[in-house]
């Protein structure tokens, strides 16, 4: 195990080496490592390209960082809801996080632009992902809430409440959609579609914490989760506390995903497509499961992001694209194939 998280980890590095090189302004991985040099105090002497110095520590870097940290963010969840549900399509928008976020951030787009802009005005530019974020922690917590039976939230009832939510939810969305203008249309659906371009080291500092919560925390969950395969009863049985693991996933996740969610907007397919390539490649165990999963959507959404901008550049497509047109297909394969198994 610890060999293939290695591996994982140099494949990420060099998912960032080749993020940072790419795009309209190329930089060479010589010219990086002097810039980086520069930066540190190694290479003084070295004479360094102002432009592309500015273009790495200012665009890149912390755009690489931001795709680092959701992708990590997005797959670990997914993963840990996937082991708590027992449910291989499980994912964050199932309890309400994703479709939370969106709604607040629609009603912050349609209210700013009704009113030219004030709210940025007052509240700054970083509204929607504050919004964004207590959206996705207020529909998580309502779905909880509403599932708990006798002090306790079943699993079943926790899915069914966040199809309902989810649903009713999508309604909302949907009239304001509707009752939209053009100029509000345009910004919806560009945030729903998701997108990296708005990195900054402010973004990265925003996400950290969060991000760093749920991924140091979630892998010590693993034995219960190895343990829950066994089902509910079997579980407890021999010592897993159901309530207390459930209402910590349910937390650790909202929190990952809801700060990735407010910054980046909506970015599909990381969370459920990448535990089952790891599921699928080193087997259900939840000690290489869970990190295995966040160093792989790393590594997908690194990717991705430098694919979105170099594709039509100088224009840049949205990574929510890229990650449904990477996604959608490998799902439907690892479908058929498990199809293919029970025949």
């Amino acid at each position: 195990m610890r060999t293939v998280l290695t591996g994982l980890t140099l494949l990420l590095f060099a998912s960032m080496l080749h993020a940072a090189c790419s795009g309209a302004v190329p930089i060479t991985v010589l010219e990086l490592m002097n810039i980086i040099g520069n930066q540190l105090g190694l290479t003084s002497s070295v004479s360094i390209d102002e432009q592309k110095d500015l273009v790495f520590h200012i665009i890149r870097l912390p755009r690489i960082i931001l795709g680092v940290l959701v992708g990590a963010s997005l797959s670990i969840a997914g993963a840990s809801l996937q082991g708590l549900f027992r449910n291989p399509v499980a994912d964050a928008g199932l309890i309400g996080v994703t479709s939370g976020a969106s709604l607040f951030a629609m009603i912050i787009i349609m209210l700013n632009v009704k009113f030219l802009g004030i709210i940025n005005e007052y509240a700054g530019a970083y509204t929607i992902s504050f919004a964004s974020f207590i959206g996705a922690a207020l529909t998580t917590l309502l779905v909880y809430q509403l599932s708990k039976r006798n002090g306790k939230g079943d699993t079943t009832t926790i899915l069914l409440f966040g199809l309902a939510i989810n649903a009713m939810v999508g309604a909302i969305t949907g009239l304001m959609t509707y009752l939209a203008d053009d100029d509000q249309l345009r910004s919806i659906t560009f945030w729903n579609l998701g997108s990296l371009g708005g990195a900054s080291w402010i973004s990265v500092s925003a996400v950290l914490p969060f991000v760093l919560i749920s991924f140091l925390l979630i892998p010590y969950l693993s034995k219960s989760l190895n343990l829950l395969v066994l089902g509910e009863s079997q579980a407890a049985a021999l010592g897993v506390n159901l309530v207390q693991l459930k209402r910590q996933i349910i937390i650790l996740a909202t929190m990952g995903v809801g700060a990735s969610v407010a910054v980046t907007g909506t970015i599909g397919f990381i969370g459920l497509v990448v535990p089952h390539i790891i599921r699928s490649a080193f087997g259900p165990d939840h000690k290489m499961l869970l990190p295995g999963s966040a160093l792989v959507g790393a590594i997908v959404l690194t990717f991705a992001d430098t694919l979105s901008r170099t594709i039509v550049a100088p224009a840049e497509l949205p990574i929510g694209i890229i990650t449904a047109m990477l996604g959608a297909p490998f799902f439907l394969y690892i479908l058929w194939k498990q199809n293919r198994k029970r025949i």
